[in-house]
């Protein structure tokens, strides 16, 4: 605490204290850093949390290190279970304490005293401080030491190295869902599983479900003099307490197989197997086919676009391989390869997998001389235009087309010459793939070829996410059609001239040419 001027001219203003969030580690009080030791020794005010009834670990981890007359600020949650009588709920009651934590800190801070505040291992990592460091950082001086996180002291205690070379890393928390859990599992290489508790059992199905049980480590009160470590498939759901976690090294990933793998298909072992191509369905698992399904449930490998092998449920066995969205063929000899060395693979897309799916990828790598020993198979899925023309009652009941507004696989003049065919034949058409950020103009394009072969009032179906949650369906004109309200999550259905809207909305075609 200081105070500005000299003598009788001494001013009363009192400067603002600084405000320090220091990490003390995971338990083991050697562990803490110099600096946060040296700013802990030279606090006026030392705050930390703590559960109710319990004491803190934060304080236990730096008591020694704390001056002679410092001001303990206990800030103890009002609940810690998620119960909670608040007419707020839980979170209610959260908002509430993190209100009075900064009243009270911010009250020490303005009378010029320097507050650190204590978190176990690293402070935005996982840890409460980091609330009242967003609440007050704008306000006072502020600075952030960190700690070392409990993963990082648990892999230490294990001796387990965690990732290595290019390995991707995932921390993840215990509260996640189940099948979210081992799908993130399954698709990552090394993984940190943190709050445990009582969730441990379902985040031991998740490891299960993943294929990742063997391998995996339990590290309970990591740096800690009780300090234990174990198999996870060893330990006893009624003992996990919350300073626990879960390493699963990268090392543990199952690697997938290639033709030049030891016992591959080039040293002539296994048969070739054939690649499923799958269409998903526009979104629901309603809309999922039941050949489709099971075929998923039969497969070792799912390949696909990232949000598409997303889709699939995660088992034990599944191993699965997301990419982006611009790499169809480099995805179909990735799964051609699977296939020739002897491996169940499917190959995912949504919608239909032939229809601007990956069906057609596929074919075109199967092409390669490579793969003459691998067939592919195709199973049909519902498509986004039977989905849309579903909501919107039954525009395409009649002679239709459909066409892809995407130039890059084709020019633009192609797209426009067949638009402009479509448009003389007058048949219904079906628009995919309308809009993107680099594709802007299209839509306003495809409009002014339309309406110099249609009449402005040509009914237009825009069917946005049909089968999610954010669905939306709009009955428009041609003439009223706005190019801009189009994105890619969009797909329009352009009416012929005879199709009709009833007096309820629904849209429909007649079967008949009068």
């Amino acid at each position: 605490m200081s105070t500005h001027g000299e003598g009788a001219g001494l001013r009363a203003a009192i400067e603002h204290g600084s405000f320090r969030v220091v990490g003390v580690g995971p338990g083991d009080p050697e562990l803490i850093t110099l600096k946060a030791a040296r700013l802990i020794a030279g606090a006026d005010v030392v705050a930390y949390h703590q559960g109710v009834g319990k004491s803190s670990n934060a304080r236990r981890i730096a008591a020694d290190l704390l001056p002679a007359g410092v001001v303990e600020e206990v800030l103890e949650y009002p609940v810690t279970t998620g119960l909670t009588d608040h007419p707020g709920g839980y979170d209610g009651a959260m908002t509430d304490f993190y209100d009075d934590c900064e009243r009270r800190t911010r009250a020490h801070l303005e009378q010029g005293r320097d507050v650190v505040l204590l978190a176990e291992g690293d402070p935005l990592f996982y840890g409460s401080a980091m609330y009242l460091h967003d609440r007050l950082s704008a306000a006072f001086d502020t600075a952030v030491v960190p700690g070392i996180p409990a993963f990082a002291a648990a892999t230490a205690a294990a001796g387990a190295p965690l990732v290595r070379h290019t390995d991707v890393l995932t921390v993840l928390p215990g509260t996640l869902p189940v099948p979210e859990l081992a799908r993130r599992l399954a698709d990552t290489d090394g993984a940190i599983i943190m709050k445990l508790g009582r969730r441990f059992p379902g985040v031991r199905d998740a490891l299960e479900q993943a294929g990742r049980l063997e391998g995996a480590l339990y590290v309970e009160r990591a740096s800690m003099v009780e300090q234990r470590y174990l198999p996870v498939a060893d330990v006893d759901p009624a003992t996990v307490p919350y300073f626990s976690l879960i390493i699963v090294p990268g090392d543990t990933k199952p690697r997938a197989l290639t033709r030049d793998d030891e016992g591959g298909a080039s040293k002539g072992a296994p048969h070739p197997q054939e690649v499923l191509v799958i269409g998903l369905g526009p979104g629901p698992d309603g809309w999922l086919t039941p050949e489709a399904s099971a075929a998923l449930a039969e497969v070792g490998h799912v390949i696909g676009y990232a949000p598409y092998v997303d889709r699939v449920p995660q088992r034990a066995g599944l191993q699965r391989h997301s990419s982006g969205n611009t790499v169809e063929v480099d995805r179909a000899r990735h799964a051609l390869d699977l296939a020739l060395a002897g491996e169940k693979v499917a190959v995912v897309s949504g919608g239909d997998a032939g229809v601007f799916g990956m069906a057609s990828a596929v074919f075109e790598a199967a092409e390669s001389p490579e793969y003459a020993a691998v067939a592919v198979r195709v199973l049909p899925g519902v498509s986004a235009v039977q989905a849309v023309a579903a909501r919107a009652g039954a525009p395409v009941g009649a002679d239709f087309a459909v066409v892809s507004l995407s130039d890059r696989l084709k020019p633009w003049e192609v797209v426009e010459k067949r638009v402009r065919a479509i448009a003389e034949a007058d048949l219904v058409m079906a628009v995919y793939n309308p809009r993107s950020r680099s594709r802007t103009t299209q839509v306003a394009d495809l409009r002014k070829i339309l309406l110099e072969h249609r009449a402005p009032e040509t009914v237009v179906v825009v069917g946005r996410d049909v089968g999610r949650a954010e669905e939306s369906l709009a009955v428009t004109t041609l003439a009223d059609l706005d190019p801009e309200s189009i994105d890619m999550k969009c797909l329009l259905i352009v009416g012929a001239s005879s199709t009709r809207v009833t007096p309820s909305g629904r849209v429909w075609t007649p079967r008949f040419v009068t």
